[in-house]
């Protein structure tokens, strides 16, 4: 399969450099290339791409704006390349936030000679990207009968990658102060986790915070791990702590949604509720089974609203989720294991 891609920035220099090394790809065909987002979206009126490479600084419309119209119109897989992402960066979470599958750093100087002998991210965010499924709608809400388990403290876990981010906030924003406890692994590199969980912060009812090694585990706290470690749940009298420690990758994956949902197994059997969304590869598919096994509820985003069904998708195979639910419903989810 083809991967048909787009190239939309206002410098000639890095159209015709990205251009000729995707093209050179196999598999990877560039159907075109545009200055500006509106040239752009002139172009995939006649030819709709399967993926978009976007700068952020451009005339009459920038980048996040780009991004987010598309995603309204024709959800598709974007990449962003520009100067101004990086780790840690507003722009970074910013495009991610709008809809952007992964961004990619270029440099400020030396930006020919970098293009000409490193796209390898690039090109490996390209195929990424072609991975996964956007769709242009998902199925209205539902309100999801009660998943309740006995016990006194409840504990919600969540694991997801590829698309994660925009979905997360979905979810996240959704949910009243005062709901169940909830911790997240979220496939981030180093310094971005943070980023991301003080901007969840400032939309959500509930705060949002970067794990620490030792942080309680509350209702209407939800705990992001940290990016390049993971997190473990452990007992602490009636309730939970997180443990954040370094490791060895664990899926290819550091944090990994699987040690975070084999910790739940252990130490809360029937009191969770695990839920695993949109994402690339198997991490947290083996977890959730041990979560089931352990009595635990739970959950798989369903494959319509994912923009990679990989781990939803290898977990029901391995009999691991219930239910599968869409996006807009697993809020109530939530809300219903209190």
């Amino acid at each position: 399969m083809t991967i048909h891609t787009i190239v939309v920035d206002d410098s000639a220099v890095v159209r015709q450099v990205l251009t000729a090394r995707l093209s050179a790809e196999p598999g990877i065909a560039v159907t075109g290339s545009a200055s500006d987002p509106i040239f752009a979206m002139r172009l995939m009126q006649r030819e709709w791409p399967d993926v978009l490479v976007v700068d952020i600084e451009m005339p009459r419309m920038d980048g996040i704006t780009f991004v987010k119209q598309v995603m309204a119109i024709r959800p598709t897989p974007i990449v962003v390349c520009s100067t101004l992402v990086g780790p840690g960066a507003r722009a970074t979470m910013d495009a991610l936030a709008a809809g952007a599958v992964s961004a990619v750093p270029k440099p400020a100087t030396g930006l020919k000679q970098y293009l000409e002998d490193d796209t390898g991210n690039i090109v490996a965010a390209v195929r990424a990207a072609a991975s996964g499924r956007a769709r242009r709608s998902e199925p209205p809400p539902q309100r999801m009968p009660l998943l309740k388990a006995p016990g006194e403290r409840q504990i919600v876990v969540i694991g997801t990658s590829t698309g994660g981010t925009q979905a997360l906030e979905r979810v996240l924003t959704a949910l009243p102060d005062g709901a169940p406890a909830v911790v997240v692994v979220q496939h981030m590199p180093e310094r971005f986790t943070a980023a991301f969980a003080e901007r969840m912060d400032r939309l959500c009812a509930v705060s949002v915070r970067e794990a620490a090694d030792g942080d309680r585990v509350a209702d209407g706290l939800v705990l992001v791990a940290p990016g390049g470690r993971h997190l473990e749940v452990a007992t602490d009298g009636p309730g939970y702590r997180v443990r954040v420690f370094d490791g060895p990758p664990v899926n290819r994956h550091r944090p990994s949604v699987d040690v975070l949902f084999r910790s739940v197994a252990r130490v809360a059997g029937k009191r969770a509720l695990g839920i695993i969304m949109t994402g690339m590869g198997d991490d947290g598919a083996r977890g959730l089974l041990e979560m089931r096994r352990a009595g635990a509820a739970t959950v798989a985003q369903d494959e319509a609203t994912c923009v990679v069904h990989g781990m939803p998708k290898e977990a029901v195979r391995l009999g691991a989720v219930e239910r599968e639910v869409p996006l807009p419903a697993i809020a109530e989810v939530i809300r219903s294991h209190g």
